[in-house]
Order: structure tokens, then sequence, then C-alpha cells
């Protein structure tokens, strides 16, 4: 019996998914630096298709010349308002510095209406006479403000702009994705129809079109955050309220980036006697171009792919903690997903109503 147990059927069967199940594991471990980059080509791929599409026939059917062309444009793209946004980061940010010094050199306080509130500020106050007594004290702040945030600022955006290598894999993934795509959405498609039926073409649609959703209210969402925050900026007397919209625009393509731009600006007016104007502001932000991100995005996601409104939430809030900005696509599709499988099952297990 001893001299037949390799031979056994279920013996050779366990060993073949052992076998394949540690060739799976070492693959994934050697990806895995990768993935994010991939993942985001893949994305970029997805969205940039029909462009692809329109330079192959303009290319007539050149394949490899058409991919590389949709790549260049795509990057430039993505890569000039990146540059300019650090460009101007650095440059406002450096203006900005500057004049909070010169406002700390001149004796500072606050104004009456800032004073007189309570518990507020009295604490507030008191922070300013002591960064006045020593301008030097506001680099530790900064420093310490830093400091606490950069681990969340890391996981949020670090995925996608950490390092230029990064980004250099996800332009190059998606050269290559464009270029053999069709042929390596056959195999997927042929591989997992073989492992779950002729059901995963739903599950792949839903996965497209919820990735499509989320790019386009991405965007849309962070146009309309840009647009209503420019406009308050006008109103309430910001300099360069263009600039500043612009600028609000390109940060709010991270999630909970916008108020960073018009919460600080609201209260260094506020800081610098225009009270009434940063408050203005500062309403302004929390009523209505916070408010624009929350409806536009969801609200996009949710007329596209038939989810509920509340699941898009959800998946979008959930998906940033759980993987970062990448999380944005991530989550809303698992998601769907998710729900596609829960339809079917209703509709493989709903007793037809009695008559």
């Amino acid at each position: 019996m001893l001299a037949d147990l390799p031979t056994a059927s279920w013996f050779r069967r366990l060993l073949v998914a052992g076998f394949i199940l540690g060739i799976a594991l070492l693959t994934f471990s050697v990806l895995r630096p990768f993935l994010v980059p991939l993942i985001w080509g893949g994305i970029l791929a997805y969205v940039s298709w029909p462009l692809n599409q329109r330079f192959l026939r303009m290319l007539q059917g050149r394949v490899g010349l058409a991919s590389l062309c949709t790549t260049l444009i795509v990057s430039v793209v993505l890569i000039v308002p990146m540059i300019w946004l650090m460009w101007q980061l650095r440059s406002e940010g450096a203006a900005a510095y500057m004049q909070v010094r010169s406002f700390l050199a001149s004796d500072p306080s606050l104004p009456a209406a800032l004073r007189e509130l309570p518990w507020i500020g009295v604490r507030a106050q008191r922070m300013l006479e002591a960064l006045a007594a020593d301008p030097n004290a506001i680099n530790a702040q900064l420093m310490a403000i830093m400091e606490r945030s950069s681990m969340e600022i890391t996981r949020l955006i670090g995925g996608v702009g950490r390092n230029v290598s990064k980004m250099f894999f996800a332009v190059l993934s998606l050269y290559f994705l464009l270029r053999d795509g069709p042929r390596l959405m056959r195999e997927v498609r042929a591989v997992l129809e073989g492992i779950l039926g002729g059901r995963v073409h739903d599950y792949l649609d839903a996965v497209g079109s919820t990735t499509q959703a989320v790019v386009y209210a991405l965007i849309l969402g962070a146009i309309a955050q840009g647009v209503v925050a420019g406009i308050g900026y006008v109103l309430f007397g910001v300099n360069a309220p263009v600039l500043m919209g612009a600028l609000t625009a390109l940060i709010a393509l991270i999630p909970f980036g916008a108020p960073v731009v018009w919460a600080s600006l609201s209260v260094w007016m506020m800081v610098t006697d225009h009270v009434w104007a940063g408050i203005g502001l500062l309403f302004w932000g929390l009523l209505l171009v916070s408010w624009v991100d929350n409806i536009v995005r969801p609200l996009v996601i949710s007329n596209a792919t038939r989810m509920p409104f509340l699941l898009v939430v959800f998946g979008v809030l959930g998906g940033v903690l759980a993987f970062g900005l990448v999380g944005l696509f991530i989550g809303p599709v698992l998601l769907a997903v998710s729900l596609a499988l829960w339809r079917e099952w209703l509709e493989q297990h709903q007793q037809p109503p009695e008559v």
C-alpha cells in the first residue's frame, strides 16, 4: 500500500496544487514591488484606449508606434501639470514663508474679534506671541506638523508619486499594456472563463465600467472644486484667484487635498486683519467646495455603475484608507464585483412569485 501512495491520484493532485501555489506565491513576491505601478499603468491604458485606437487608425495599424504616441501624450498630460504644481508649490511656499516671517517680526496681535473668542482666542494669541518672540520657532512647528503627518501623507500619495522610478514603471507598463493589451485580455478572459464560467465577462465589464467612472469622477470632482474655490477666492479678495483655483483643482486630485489650500488661505486672512473675509472663505470651503467633492464623485460613479450611492462613498473612502491613492480605483472596483456576485446569486436562488 505504501508503495502505491506516490502514484495515488489524490497525491498527484495535491502535489500539483502545492507546486502551482508555490509558483504563484514566488511570482507574487517577485512582482510585489511593481504591483502599484502596474495597476496605474492598467488604469491609464484603459482610459487612454480610445486615443490609442485613433492613433492606430491614423498610423495604418502600426501597433508599436501607436502605443508609443499614446504613451507620450499621456505622460506629457500627467507630468507637465505635476511639474507645474511642484514649481508653484515651491515658489508660492517660499513667498508665503517670507510673508509669515515678516508678519511675525512686526510684533503682531490677533484682531479683536478673534482675541475675544472663548478658549480659542486666548490660545491662538499665546501661540502667536510665542512665535513672534522666537520667529525660528515656526520652523520647529512646521517640522512637528510634517513629522506627525508624514506617515499619512506617504501612505496616501506614496503609491503614485513617492519617487521617479515608480512613475517610470507605470509609464513603461502603460506602453506594453497598450501594445499587447488585446492579446492579454483574450488570455485573461479565457483563463477566468475556464475557472468561473461564462459569468466572468459580466465581472470584467463591471471592473471596466467602474474604473472608467472613477477616472471621470476624479477629474470632474477636482475641476468642480477648483472652479467653486476660485469663485470664492474672487468673492473674498484672495490674491491671484485664478492661480489659487488651478492649484486647488490639482491638489484636489488627492482626496481631501483641497482644504489644504482654502483653509490655509482663510486662516491667513483672519490673522492678517481680514477677519470677515477669512471667515466667509472658511464657510465657503466647508459648505460648498467640500460638498461639491462629496456629491460629484460618488454621484458620477453611482450613475455610471448602478451602484448605491452609499456603497460608492464607502468604496472610495475605504479604498483610500486601505490602499492609498490607488485605492480610489481598487475600492469601488472591488465593491462593484462584489455587488455583481451578489446580484448573480440572487438571480440564481430567487424563487419565482407564486401565482
